[in-house]
């Protein structure tokens, strides 16, 4: 294989995996945490979009378990972001070791 050749299957492959941050990028994913009483919503650039908390579980004397659901939710939907997006580009470049 020629040099010219493997550089510009390089250049397609960094095109496609820029394409793909794109598409990720504007989906989105959720999280809950107790029971279903917190959600959150990443996208898959890994930012925060959205938080839900329903008002059954705020509760002034025990601000801290809903810290905890709001943190867990979070964590959640962001990891679940994350991991597929490294999943995804993974596919798309048979294991090399583009940025992400």
């Amino acid at each position: 294989m020629n040099f010219q050749k493997l550089v510009k299957q390089a250049q397609a492959m960094q095109a496609g995996v820029a394409q793909l941050h794109a598409r990720l990028a504007e989906q989105q994913f959720s999280a809950e945490a107790g029971g279903g009483k917190v959600k959150a919503i990443a996208n898959g650039a890994g930012e925060l979009i959205s938080i839900s908390i329903d008002p059954a579980v705020v509760d002034p004397e025990d601000v801290e378990f809903l810290q905890t659901l709001v943190l867990k939710a979070v964590q959640d939907a962001i990891k679940l972001a994350k991991d597929t997006s490294e999943n995804e580009i993974r596919k798309m470049t048979g294991g090399f070791g583009f940025p992400m």
